[in-house]
Formats: structure tokens, sequence, C-alpha cells
């Protein structure tokens, strides 16, 4: 098995994905729109297309072996701009890949399919998904039922994954690090809800490692379970003349879980070798070297940056 398609290998995740790739041989292609990217410029054979442009995605599939689809929309705001065109991207597109693809599927979904729930959650645990991301992804493992796939419900993902891909700042422990760095200050709203983290070269190595291993289902993965509160400290520990500004007013994204990942360490030997500590490090590179120019551009947040094509939003893809 050494033909291996990513689509949506242009993203934060596809940067990590695609490095592993290569450092394992792999024959890779890519397929993407470029949403958040002017360019792509990695040594590799690079197709650019719509997911929803089936006669071109069908063309790549017939190549692959195996398929690690990372396209569409993600996070709860940046769903929540046109459900329509989520559904499109996020779950009609998993049905059509599942009727027209055979090989291996490695497929990225949430643990926000657990919404807001108590204790230590696992793969047989209820699903409580409180967004149209997360009813999108859960909706989309079932097309997988019965094909030779492996699901990963990633936890809150923070990092960074290769030289080339767009950093994504509207994620919790790296806008943390950026706000700690440049305002001094760190604000938090409540505190207490709890969100699994991972890196995003973790999920990497997860993904490539299973290529060829015949396992499949759903695996939670992540590193740890923490505190939104106590990350917050975490981060002011790199940056000591931070301020600590608590608030008990509480947070508007309702999302507050813990997830077990030992299944995914018992049967597949999942292993995360990056700390949360290693991500703020990165993060503070980024910023204190100015590697980033503008931390404000909308481009850094798929929210922000897909309201800008809120009116026309379907053509993103």
């Amino acid at each position: 098995m050494k033909n291996i398609l990513v689509v949506g290998g242009a993203g934060y995740i596809g940067g990590a994905v695609t490095d592993a790739l290569m450092e394992n041989d792999y024959n890779i292609r890519v397929y993407d729109s470029l949403v958040y990217e002017e360019s792509y410029r990695k040594p590799i054979d690079f197709y650019y297309g719509d997911i929803r442009e089936h006669e071109k995605v069908l063309k790549q599939l017939n190549w692959a072996d195996a398929v690690i689809w990372l396209a569409g929309l993600v996070g709860d705001g940046a769903c929540a701009i046109n459900p329509e065109v989520t559904i499109e991207l996020n779950q009609n597109s998993l049905q059509w890949l599942s009727q027209n693809f055979d090989g291996r599927i490695i497929y990225p979904s949430t643990c926000s399919v657990y919404g807001a729930q108590d204790g230590e959650l696992t793969e047989e645990s209820e699903v409580n998904p409180l967004s149209v991301y997360a009813v999108t992804k859960y909706e989309s493992e079932k097309f997988l039922d019965g094909k030779d796939s492996i699901i990963f419900r990633l936890g809150t993902i923070f990092g960074v994954g290769d030289l080339y891909s767009r950093i994504r700042l509207d994620l919790v422990v790296n806008i943390l690090t950026v706000r700690a760095a440049l305002e001094k200050k760190l604000t938090v709203y409540g505190g207490d809800q709890f969100r699994p983290l991972l890196h995003v070269k973790d999920v990497a190595r997860a993904m490539v490692q299973n290529i060829e291993t015949g396992h499949t289902g759903v695996y939670n993965l992540a590193r740890q379970n923490v505190r939104i509160i106590d990350l917050a400290y975490q981060v002011r520990n790199h940056f000591p003349d931070a301020e600590m500004k608590h608030t008990d007013m509480k947070f508007q994204d309702s999302r507050n879980y813990r997830v077990s990942a030992q299944r995914a360490m018992d049967v597949l030997g999942f292993n995360p070798i990056f700390s949360i500590d290693d991500g703020i490090n990165e993060m503070k590179h980024l910023i204190e070297t100015r590697r980033i120019k503008d931390v404000t551009n909308p481009r850094y947040s798929n929210q922000l940056y897909l309201t800008q094509y809120a009116g026309d939003l379907g053509r993103i893809g």
C-alpha cells in the first residue's frame, strides 16, 4: 500500500500528515482547494479542486491505495456560518466517498461529538453533539461503518505542524500563548470546563502509522485532559510577567468533556510524544522571532476568515 491521497492536505493537520508520509517514503498526492492558502509549495504532487467536483476527486481515488480525508469545515463557529454548506462539505462528501472508494480510509472526527458530559468518556459513551460541526462529524462516522476505515475522534489540537501550512490561532493553547506573549494578559471566563488536548504532529503520527495496520472503528485521540484555568496558568509559567484575570462569567462555549484514549493506546500502540509545553514553546518562538507578521489577520482563524465569504460560502470546498 504505497499510493496515499491526502484530501485537504494543504491544511493545518495536512501539513503535519504530508511530512510524516514523506518520512515513510509513501507516494503522495494532495487534493485541495486552498481555502486559506495562496499557493502550495511542498515538493508533492498537487491537484487543485473542490471536493464536490466528483469527477476530479474520483480520478485521484482511482490512483490511491488509501485516502486520508481531511477536507471540510472545522470548528463550531466556522460551521455555523452556513449550515447547508457545512452539511455538503462535511457530511455529504463522506457519504459519496463511502460509495465510491473501497480502499483504506483514514478519517478525523472530533471529540466534540460528546458535547457536555461528566466523567471520562470512552468510544462507547453516549454522544451529545451540540453544534452543526459535531453533528456532521458524527453523521459522517456512520457512512464508514463496514468500510476498511479508521476514525479518530480528535481532541483539541495545538502546536506547529510543519514549515509551510497556515498556523491556526483559534485553538485554545495557541491563542492563549499568543495573548500572553503580545498582550501580557490572560483572561479566563469560567475556566472549569475541560478539554482533551493533542499536538498536531501526534495526530499525523497516529494517522500515518495506521495506514497499513488494518485496524478499523472509532478511537479517541488525546494526550491529556486539562481544565482551561489550569491551562492558562501553565501558559503563564512561560510568561511570568503576564497578568492573569479570572472571571466567573460563563464562557459561551458549552462544551465540557474529558476523554479516554486508552483504547488507542492498547490497540493501536498510540503514544503521543509532544507535550503542551512543547506546543507553547513552538508558538512562543514564532511570536518572539516575528515569524508571524500580523496575528490579527483573519486567515489564522477559521471562523473569522470564512465570515468574509458569508455571502458566497458555496465556493468553499
